[in-house]
Protein backbone atom coordinates (compact mmCIF):
# COMPACT_ATOMS: atom_id res chain seq x y z
CA UNK A 1 0.00 0.00 0.00
CA UNK A 2 1.71 2.98 -1.18
CA UNK A 3 0.93 6.83 0.12
CA UNK A 4 -1.43 7.41 -2.39
CA UNK A 5 -3.62 4.69 -1.60
CA UNK A 6 -3.73 5.89 2.21
CA UNK A 7 -4.76 8.93 1.24
CA UNK A 8 -7.26 8.26 -1.34
CA UNK A 9 -8.61 5.89 1.96
CA UNK A 10 -8.85 9.02 4.13
CA UNK A 11 -10.71 10.93 1.62
CA UNK A 12 -13.55 8.91 1.02
CA UNK A 13 -13.64 7.78 4.83
CA UNK A 14 -17.02 8.19 5.77
CA UNK A 15 -18.65 6.10 9.05
CA UNK A 16 -15.96 5.68 11.92
CA UNK A 17 -13.06 8.23 12.18
CA UNK A 18 -14.63 10.49 9.26
CA UNK A 19 -15.38 13.94 9.96
CA UNK A 20 -18.91 13.74 10.88
CA UNK A 21 -17.75 11.22 13.37
CA UNK A 22 -15.68 13.32 15.37
CA UNK A 23 -18.14 16.65 14.57
CA UNK A 24 -20.55 14.46 16.42
CA UNK A 25 -18.28 13.61 19.96
CA UNK A 26 -16.65 17.45 19.55
CA UNK A 27 -13.35 18.79 21.29
CA UNK A 28 -12.33 16.55 23.96
CA UNK A 29 -9.34 16.25 26.55
CA UNK A 30 -7.40 16.25 23.58
CA UNK A 31 -8.49 19.88 22.85
CA UNK A 32 -8.00 21.13 26.08
CA UNK A 33 -4.50 20.08 26.25
CA UNK A 34 -3.33 21.88 23.06
CA UNK A 35 -4.96 24.92 24.54
CA UNK A 36 -3.45 24.74 27.53
CA UNK A 37 0.22 24.05 26.23
CA UNK A 38 -0.60 26.81 23.49
CA UNK A 39 -1.48 28.96 26.43
CA UNK A 40 1.69 28.37 28.18
CA UNK A 41 3.96 29.12 25.22
CA UNK A 42 2.61 31.30 23.19
CA UNK A 43 0.13 34.64 22.18
CA UNK A 44 -3.31 34.43 21.69
CA UNK A 45 -2.57 36.49 18.12
CA UNK A 46 0.28 33.04 16.90
CA UNK A 47 -0.47 32.09 13.55
CA UNK A 48 -1.70 28.27 13.54
CA UNK A 49 -1.43 25.18 11.53
CA UNK A 50 -3.50 22.07 12.25
CA UNK A 51 -2.16 18.79 10.40
CA UNK A 52 -5.32 16.42 9.66
CA UNK A 53 -7.80 19.18 10.89
CA UNK A 54 -10.96 16.85 9.85
CA UNK A 55 -14.09 19.04 10.68
CA UNK A 56 -12.42 21.16 12.77
CA UNK A 57 -13.21 19.98 16.55
CA UNK A 58 -9.97 20.94 18.23
CA UNK A 59 -9.54 24.09 16.16
CA UNK A 60 -13.05 25.04 17.57
CA UNK A 61 -12.36 24.70 21.01
CA UNK A 62 -8.91 26.63 20.11
CA UNK A 63 -11.09 29.51 18.93
CA UNK A 64 -13.49 29.96 21.56
CA UNK A 65 -10.63 30.17 23.44
CA UNK A 66 -9.47 33.12 21.56
CA UNK A 67 -7.36 32.18 19.41
CA UNK A 68 -7.86 33.32 15.95
CA UNK A 69 -5.37 33.19 13.08
CA UNK A 70 -6.44 29.53 12.61
CA UNK A 71 -5.46 27.33 9.70
CA UNK A 72 -6.20 23.23 8.54
CA UNK A 73 -5.12 21.10 6.04
CA UNK A 74 -7.29 18.12 5.36
CA UNK A 75 -7.66 15.37 2.68
CA UNK A 76 -10.98 14.36 3.40
CA UNK A 77 -13.77 15.26 0.79
CA UNK A 78 -16.44 15.85 3.64
CA UNK A 79 -13.82 17.56 6.46
CA UNK A 80 -15.00 21.30 5.20
CA UNK A 81 -18.67 20.83 4.68
CA UNK A 82 -18.92 19.38 7.80
CA UNK A 83 -16.90 22.08 9.25
CA UNK A 84 -19.48 24.47 8.09
CA UNK A 85 -22.21 22.92 9.87
CA UNK A 86 -20.74 22.22 12.93
CA UNK A 87 -18.42 25.18 13.26
CA UNK A 88 -19.71 28.03 11.08
CA UNK A 89 -17.73 30.76 12.76
CA UNK A 90 -14.55 28.82 12.26
CA UNK A 91 -15.38 27.84 8.46
CA UNK A 92 -15.97 31.42 8.04
CA UNK A 93 -12.84 32.87 10.07
CA UNK A 94 -10.34 30.14 9.47
CA UNK A 95 -8.28 29.38 5.96
CA UNK A 96 -8.56 25.73 4.91
CA UNK A 97 -6.64 23.66 2.53
CA UNK A 98 -8.70 20.50 0.93
CA UNK A 99 -5.37 18.33 0.50
CA UNK A 100 -3.01 16.01 0.69
CA UNK A 101 -0.61 17.47 3.08
CA UNK A 102 2.80 17.08 1.49
CA UNK A 103 0.92 18.70 -1.53
CA UNK A 104 0.18 21.95 0.50
CA UNK A 105 3.50 22.74 2.95
CA UNK A 106 6.03 22.68 -0.12
CA UNK A 107 4.11 25.85 -1.15
CA UNK A 108 3.98 27.42 2.50
CA UNK A 109 7.54 30.07 3.17
CA UNK A 110 9.80 29.42 6.09
CA UNK A 111 8.27 30.14 9.34
CA UNK A 112 4.79 30.67 7.74
CA UNK A 113 3.05 29.58 10.73
CA UNK A 114 4.27 30.15 14.54
CA UNK A 115 2.32 26.51 15.68
CA UNK A 116 2.23 23.57 13.64
CA UNK A 117 0.20 20.68 15.40
CA UNK A 118 -1.06 17.06 14.76
CA UNK A 119 -3.39 14.93 16.42
CA UNK A 120 -3.19 11.37 15.30
CA UNK A 121 -2.20 12.17 12.12
CA UNK A 122 1.37 12.22 11.10
CA UNK A 123 1.10 8.65 12.41
CA UNK A 124 -0.87 7.53 8.86
CA UNK A 125 2.06 9.06 6.64
CA UNK A 126 3.48 6.63 4.97
CA UNK A 127 7.17 5.99 4.53
CA UNK A 128 7.35 7.56 0.89
CA UNK A 129 6.51 10.68 1.87
CA UNK A 130 8.98 11.09 5.42
CA UNK A 131 10.52 13.69 3.45
CA UNK A 132 7.64 16.09 4.17
CA UNK A 133 8.61 16.30 8.12
CA UNK A 134 11.56 18.51 7.20
CA UNK A 135 9.11 20.60 5.39
CA UNK A 136 6.81 20.89 8.64
CA UNK A 137 10.02 21.72 10.84
CA UNK A 138 10.66 24.64 7.87
CA UNK A 139 6.78 26.24 7.92
CA UNK A 140 6.91 26.49 11.79
CA UNK A 141 8.54 29.49 13.44
CA UNK A 142 7.90 28.65 17.43
CA UNK A 143 5.96 25.61 18.41
CA UNK A 144 5.36 22.07 16.91
CA UNK A 145 3.12 19.64 19.24
CA UNK A 146 2.65 16.10 17.81
CA UNK A 147 -0.15 13.87 19.84
CA UNK A 148 0.46 10.21 18.03
CA UNK A 149 0.25 6.81 18.61
CA UNK A 150 4.65 5.93 19.09
CA UNK A 151 3.64 2.32 19.81
CA UNK A 152 4.65 0.03 22.66
CA UNK A 153 8.13 0.65 22.49
CA UNK A 154 9.32 4.21 21.02
CA UNK A 155 12.48 4.10 22.84
CA UNK A 156 14.37 1.24 20.71
CA UNK A 157 12.45 2.07 17.34
CA UNK A 158 15.24 3.27 14.50
CA UNK A 159 14.39 6.01 12.02
CA UNK A 160 16.86 4.82 10.12
CA UNK A 161 14.65 1.83 8.57
CA UNK A 162 11.11 1.85 8.27
CA UNK A 163 8.71 2.73 11.38
CA UNK A 164 7.05 -0.61 12.77
CA UNK A 165 3.31 -0.49 11.72
CA UNK A 166 -0.11 -1.90 12.82
CA UNK A 167 -3.13 -1.53 11.14
CA UNK A 168 -6.53 0.21 12.49
CA UNK A 169 -9.64 -2.21 11.49
CA UNK A 170 -7.55 -4.19 9.52
CA UNK A 171 -7.39 -1.29 6.78
CA UNK A 172 -5.48 1.80 7.64
CA UNK A 173 -1.60 1.15 8.08
CA UNK A 174 -0.65 3.12 11.65
CA UNK A 175 3.60 4.02 11.31
CA UNK A 176 5.18 4.10 15.15
CA UNK A 177 7.82 6.91 15.13
CA UNK A 178 9.53 8.71 18.19
CA UNK A 179 8.78 12.08 17.18
CA UNK A 180 11.28 13.16 19.35
CA UNK A 181 14.28 11.77 17.27
CA UNK A 182 12.31 12.93 14.66
CA UNK A 183 12.21 16.52 14.86
CA UNK A 184 15.16 16.92 16.96
CA UNK A 185 17.15 16.63 13.46
CA UNK A 186 15.23 19.76 12.52
CA UNK A 187 16.53 22.12 15.13
CA UNK A 188 14.04 21.60 17.30
CA UNK A 189 14.21 21.37 20.90
CA UNK A 190 11.88 18.88 22.71
CA UNK A 191 10.43 21.33 26.21
CA UNK A 192 7.78 18.84 27.29
CA UNK A 193 6.32 15.19 27.01
CA UNK A 194 3.56 13.59 28.14
CA UNK A 195 2.65 9.44 27.81
CA UNK A 196 -0.99 8.59 27.80
CA UNK A 197 -2.80 5.38 27.19
CA UNK A 198 -3.05 5.92 23.76
CA UNK A 199 -1.18 9.10 22.67
CA UNK A 200 2.33 10.61 23.62
CA UNK A 201 2.15 14.88 23.74
CA UNK A 202 5.51 16.17 22.83
CA UNK A 203 6.12 19.61 22.40
CA UNK A 204 9.02 21.13 20.43
CA UNK A 205 10.59 24.55 20.25
CA UNK A 206 12.29 25.66 17.44
CA UNK A 207 15.88 26.84 18.04
CA UNK A 208 16.57 29.00 15.47
CA UNK A 209 14.04 31.76 16.81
Amino acid sequence: MDSKVVSRRWAERSGEYSPEYYAYYGPNETSETICDTLERFVDRDASILELGCSSGRHLAHLYEHGFETLSGIDVNNDAFDVMRETYPDLADDGTFYHDRIEDVVDDFEENRFDVVYSVETLQHLHPDVEWVFEDLARITGELLITVENEGEDESTQDQSSDPDVTYVNDEFPLYHRNWNQVFSEFAFDEVDAESGKRDTVRTFRSTTE
